[in-house]
């Protein structure tokens, strides 16, 4: 479906709740004098067609007398609409409907002629309805694979598009049972979220399938797919635990399915209440999204194959972490997000942060041999990147339009909602978190909750003098990142007294009035196990600890804040370094370059950090080294002679790092190291080391006559660096290659990667390709967004020239978000113009934060260019000179 790339003017109104907080408010955007308990669903889908039949009996309960019933429809075109009393001993004839469509909207209203009384109803429609080719709504996804071609449909219903496949009432609040039945091709299968209750062969060959009763739910939960699938069971906890693939791909599914028994005996056991529903199916599906790689329906978990099938000719060690995460994600959504649901969009992180916080606490435990614990920092970051930009919002935050609800898919709402739960994890403690979860499940279990609802069941079991509700309320309800200046350190008498206060770290508004935060702080002088934790209050805090020597703050690093240290009490932290434990070397690290690059404190301590950091360091912490090397890389890009100073520094750091590590794992190796080597490999492409990038080409030449020259877990990472550095002709041959690829997973990762080279002409070859049918429809905005990864100017121009094109292969949920994001990488002042002038025409006002994000990112380069740049400069100098500045 093509949609126009403006706001949905929904008229949002706001009612009372009739349950949770005392003064919390629902949104609506719908009439509330009509509540419906149960649908009925029939559909026919047509997929050569690209069209479907349905038919949908709603129980409803109206509550007030009202002339008509409003509910979400789009694109749909309704046959009979007829309205049946369901109440006991009423004989009345139904009432014939007049149908009025609000495309704008996204409703249809049904009048009847006459005031219906309050009572139950059955309001019973038929339609026929768009089957789309980008996942929304009801959706078809085409492949290739041994058999041939094929066509597969899907269901993607969050966050309002269950309206596209059945008129609904279709907001979280409405909670209702469905039952759905489908008339499909004989040898298909078709899935739902419970198990096939009967199948009917019908006079014509088709076969009418039916599934059992939901529970009760959320429209957007309900999924439907059919295609040439297979399915692998087992079954744990009392559960039937499934996963479902193209004919061919089932093995590569294993792991997936595994995991998913013990992730899910986990959290049957974490929650206090059992999974509820006979199955829990996980669907892969070709093809990829720019709004989400996986969804959690109630008992039909669907997601991209390319982020759960692991295929043993390519897949790496990052790709096994990132399948085991993904479905812990979602499996966890299955009681945060589908058992207990946000009333309203407003709350969409009671989903997403507690979903994210319960997938990366799971990885942690049952795998522990990973260290993921550690990508605690990184995540942090992330969310501190975007929450320190003036275009910020709360982790709560309001929302009136379907557009804004797509838009609150971001690192606000998962990061920032997952780092503010494993603060208040911490300052309460495992067992009084646990048990306040667990009582929250447990009181509104099929229920729709506020964040208030949460943070009360907490506190109760935090005990007294842990203020839950204030702290949450003051990390949640406003934007923004604290600061903890450690101020002054004195040491007497073996004693160390720490002057704290809070301040406010903001990459664009220096010298704004700080927001104030109640702030849990961990403090341990490094070597000692003492921890003393303290709660900041009121902007400042002074603490003792016992020991004299160098102090850490944030120790653990579970706060959501950053830590400045005066320049003396830094130094004397920073010569310990070495000895800190792995996940403060990364805190330390976070810190001092998010500080740096914003002038807050010098860039030289982070340098001088990564250049003094051992070989021996943990994996992680060479991954943060090479990361931040390659983001100043590319800050110089615009000054090849400068840039080539600074690359120059940078291979003879790194290099050691890779020399030891090796191209091909090493028997025994950790778990850790593949993807430091996928990422060393990967950074030193981008500088453009020329032994790096001679040996990626050696090995992929030489794969045809030596078996050994690429091995699976690189070879992604080789195919990358050829391409990143391919003249035309190598550049073609991989576009062949993928071309004649067969399975539809590598197929889309190597037309991706043929976006992604450092020559201009061939990146806006990737540019035109990718507008073709050649790389698929659902792959097409991910070319023009890996072209702007090098070439944001180019990718905005490109894409604005051919806007009505790109919107087609554009998600309708990511339209208001897609072209910002190929701009932001920009350090130019004229794309600012651009981007501005793009949100004038195209987006609607309460619509642009995307847009205004990417122009505060935009500045933010241009400033870091400016300022920091010299700096740099200066410090590489000095190194060359054999000086190191402190």
């Amino acid at each position: 479906m093509s949609l126009a790339l403006s706001a949905l003017p929904v008229h949002a109104t706001t009612l009372r709740a009739k349950s949770g907080a005392a003064n919390s408010q629902i949104t609506t955007q719908l009439p509330r004098s009509v509540r419906p308990t149960h649908y009925a669903v029939s559909i026919t889908p047509d997929a050569k067609a690209a069209t479907f039949a349905g038919h949908v009996t709603i129980d409803v309960q109206v509550l007030q007398p009202t002339a008509s019933i409003t509910l979400n429809a789009a694109d749909l075109v309704f046959g009979q609409v007829q309205l049946h009393s369901a109440n006991a001993g009423n004989k009345a004839a139904p009432a014939n409907a007049t149908v009025r469509i609000d495309a704008d909207n996204e409703t249809a209203i049904f009048t009847f002629g006459k005031t219906i009384k309050p009572g139950k109803y059955r309001l019973d429609m038929a339609y026929t309805g768009l089957i789309g080719s980008q996942a929304v709504g009801l959706f078809s996804l085409d492949y290739a694979n041994a058999d041939g071609p094929r066509r597969a449909l899907y269901t993607q219903f969050e966050n309002a598009s269950a309206r596209r496949m059945i008129p609904s009432w279709d907001e979280p609040n409405y909670k209702a049972t469905f039952a759905l039945q489908a008339t499909v091709p004989a040898g298909q299968l078709a899935v739902s979220n419970m198990p096939i209750a009967t199948t009917t062969t019908l006079a014509d060959g088709r076969q009418q399938v039916t599934f059992g009763r939901s529970p009760t739910m959320s429209t957007y939960l309900l999924f439907f797919g059919l295609g040439d699938f297979e399915r692998a069971t087992l079954q744990a906890e009392g559960t039937e635990l499934g996963v479902i693939t193209q004919r061919g791909a089932l093995p590569q599914a294993q792991f997936a399915l595994d995991s998913s028994a013990a992730v899910l005996r986990e959290y049957n056991n974490y929650f206090g209440v059992r999974y509820p529903l006979p199955k829990l199916d996980n669907i892969a599906a070709p093809g990829r999204s720019q709004f989400f790689g996986a969804m959690e329906n109630w008992g039909a978990i669907f997601t991209f194959e390319r982020v759960m099938l692991l295929d043993p000719t390519i897949s790496t060690q990052t790709d096994k972490e990132r399948a085991f995460s993904i479905a812990a994600h979602e499996i966890a959504h299955q009681w945060f997000g589908n058992l207990v649901t946000m009333q309203w969009w407003d709350d969409l992180w009671l989903n997403e942060g507690f979903a994210s916080w319960m997938e990366s606490r799971t990885t942690t435990r049952l795998h522990p041999e990973w260290q993921t614990a550690l990508d605690a920092v990184a995540m942090r970051d992330d969310a501190m990147n975007l929450d320190a930009f003036i275009t910020t919002h709360p982790v709560v935050q309001h929302v009136d339009t379907v557009e804004q609800a797509s838009q609150a898919f971001d690192a606000i709402t998962y990061k920032k909602g997952e780092s503010v739960i494993g603060m208040l994890e911490n300052y309460v403690g495992e067992t009084a978190w646990r048990d306040g979860v667990r009582a929250y499940m447990k009181t509104h279990a099929y229920g729709n909750t506020t964040s208030d609802d949460l943070w009360r069941a907490v506190e109760k079991t935090a005990g007294v003098g842990k203020p839950i509700m204030a702290i949450a309320h003051d990390f949640t309800l406003q934007p923004g990142v604290p600061m903890i200046r450690v101020d002054d350190v004195q040491c007497k008498a073996g004693t160390s007294t720490i002057t704290l206060s809070q301040s406010e770290f903001s990459r664009d508004q220096p010298g704004k009035a700080p927001r104030a935060w109640r702030v849990p702080v961990s403090v341990q002088l490094v070597g000692s196990s003492d921890r003393i934790s303290t709660l900041v209050v009121g902007g400042k805090a002074t603490l003792t600890v016992p020991g004299c020597g160098a102090v850490l703050v944030n120790a653990g690093q579970s706060g959501y804040y950053r830590t400045a240290y005066s320049a003396p009490v830094f130094n004397t932290l920073a010569a310990q370094f070495p000895v800190m434990a792995p996940i403060d070397q990364l805190g330390v690290m976070a810190d001092s370059w998010a500080l740096g690059v914003t002038g807050l404190q010098p860039m030289r301590d982070f340098l001088n950090l990564a250049a003094a950091a051992p070989l021996s360091a943990e994996p992680r912490v060479w991954k943060t080294i090479a990361s931040a090397f390659q983001q100043i890389n590319d800050y110089y890009k615009s000054d090849p002679a400068r840039q080539k100073t600074f690359s120059t520094f940078a291979i003879a750091r790194l290099t050691p790092m890779l020399t030891q590590l090796g191209w091909t794992a090493r028997a025994g190796e950790a778990d850790t190291v593949p993807s430091l080597r996928e990422q060393l490999i990967d950074v030193l492409s981008e500088l453009d080391d020329p032994v790096t990038i001679a040996e990626a080409r050696r090995r992929f030449a030489a794969q045809d006559r030596d078996p050994t020259a690429v091995p699976a877990a690189i070879r992604k990472t080789i195919m990358a660096v050829v391409i990143e550095h391919a003249d035309a002709p190598t550049w073609e041959a991989m576009r062949q290659l993928a071309s004649a690829e067969k399975s539809p997973m590598i197929k889309g990762d190597l037309y991706q990667l043929l976006s992604t080279s450092k020559n201009p002409s061939l990146a806006a070859q990737a540019m035109a390709l990718a507008l073709t049918d050649e790389p698929g429809v659902t792959t097409s905005a991910g070319m023009l967004a890996g072209v702007s990864v090098k070439y944001p100017d180019l990718a905005f121009d490109f894409a604005l020239a051919n806007m009505a094109r790109v919107n087609e292969r554009v998600d309708a949920s990511s339209l208001s978000r897609f072209f910002p994001s190929l701009a932001s990488k920009s350090a130019s002042p004229d794309m600012i113009v651009k981007v501005k002038a793009y949100a004038d025409a195209h987006l609607a006002a309460g619509s642009r934060r995307d847009a205004d994000t990417a122009v505060a990112r935009i500045k933010d380069r241009m400033r870091i260019v400016a300022e920091r740049l010299p700096e740099i400069d200066r410090w590489l100098a000095d190194a060359a000179g054999g000086t190191r500045v402190n």
